[in-house]
């Protein structure tokens, strides 16, 4: 018997999109940086690791591939580096984990944003010659809202609106320069796009009004900014272009920048963005219940990140199907997915676990995903 599987995204079996690079990537990065090595020399050692990375996405039985965002050095800034208007330097603060600092580069607004090619097309390109009639190929990048909060949380405000006059006319340019990104990538053969969004991940935490200098009321106005900057981009897509997001409270070296359930959000992100569906943080406590699940509007899908990415210690099969038919109560079953709760590896550093490791969560997902096949769900490729 023939199987069809499915050209778009979620699958039943799935995953956010980074995962741990090797060693031997890292140290061609640092040799790049040193000037020990040409930036052809660097993309040949990117191409055959990106390589070996979808090879071994196909051994697991995956069926959505991406390149682990092995080319980036964080999962968002790299995207955002490629705009005209956009500048970056080396931290000397960096920003503030549980019990850690994440040095990623300073980045901020040297003028009016504009568009170019992105390199991230190329990125695509590049995964895209590998599907076959098995898999299918996704590309990650961070949300418009992520792209919002950069250049508007307090520490970079004022140097926003040294090139802006108001913020109106800067979520005009942000919606006109991810669009013309969709548009080149979608040409390039794009089908299926991921938003990642961690930006109501810090909506949700006790701290939200310290992090955004404001109130309750100011803190729903946020929402709002963010929930139309994201309909703006995602309305104006062709319909066969699926659209999801994934959306989390911080991934960096295992550790994490936000904590709370989806609760003070849900009436916004999940009733009312226009996404095909939602990669969920629910590894742990910090991330609340299920309950803001009945917001979830329409058919869109829930993509269960049941299985953490922050720690090597596997979970039982058991417990993961358990908490799926908990979800059950409040989207229906046809309409749950599962995947790790976030990348593996959402910054160069990677969190704490081994490469090993990694593809023993991986094939978790899968078993759990295979006994839905055989009796717990209707789980199906």
């Amino acid at each position: 018997m023939s199987i069809t599987y499915d050209r778009k995204t979620p699958h039943r079996f799935d995953v956010v999109g980074s995962y741990l690079r090797p060693e031997y990537l890292k140290e061609a990065r640092k040799n790049y940086k040193a000037g020990k090595i040409s930036e052809e020399e660097l993309h040949k050692v990117e191409d055959q690791a990106i390589t070996d990375l979808i090879h071994k996405q196909k051994e697991a039985g995956l069926g959505v591939l991406t390149d682990g965002e092995f080319r980036r050095e964080t999962w968002h800034l790299d995207f955002m580096w490629a705009f005209e208007g956009v500048g970056h330097q080396p931290t000397t603060t960096g920003l503030p984990f549980a019990g850690e600092d994440a040095m990623i580069d300073d980045t901020y607004l040297t003028g009016k944003l504009g568009y170019k090619h992105h390199p991230f097309v190329d990125h695509f390109k590049f995964v895209q010659s590998f599907e076959d009639d098995k898999t299918v190929a996704k590309q990650t990048i961070p949300a418009p809202a992520q792209f919002l909060e950069q250049f508007e949380m307090p520490f970079a405000l004022e140097n926003t609106l040294k090139y802006y006059d108001n913020l109106d006319d800067f979520h005009e340019d942000v919606i006109k320069v991810y669009r013309a990104f969709i548009n080149e990538l979608y040409a390039a053969g794009c089908r299926n796009l991921q938003l990642d969004d961690c930006s109501w991940g810090l909506l949700v935490d006790p701290r939200g009004p310290q992090f955004f200098n404001t109130d309750q009321a100011g803190l729903d106005k946020i929402k709002q900014e963010f929930l139309d900057i994201n309909n703006a981009v995602i309305d104006n897509q062709p319909s066969d272009l699926t659209i999801t997001t994934h959306v989390c409270r911080g991934n960096f070296h295992s550790t994490y920048a936000a904590s709370g359930g989806y609760d003070d959000v849900a009436s916004f992100l999940f009733e009312k963005e226009n996404v095909d569906a939602y990669f969920l943080e629910f590894d742990d406590a910090r991330s609340g219940g299920f309950e803001p699940l009945k917001y979830v509007s329409g058919d869109k899908k829930v993509v269960l990140g049941l299985v953490t990415t922050k720690s090597p210690l596997l979970e039982k099969k058991e417990d993961i199907i358990a908490r799926i038919h908990e979800a059950s109560k409040y989207v229906p079953l046809d309409r749950l997915y599962l995947s790790p709760q976030c990348g593996f590896a959402s910054c160069e550093i990677g969190n704490k676990l081994t490469e090993h490791e990694q593809w023993k969560k991986i094939q978790l997902v899968k078993l759990v995903k295979k006994s839905g096949d055989n009796a717990y769900m209707t789980f199906s490729s």
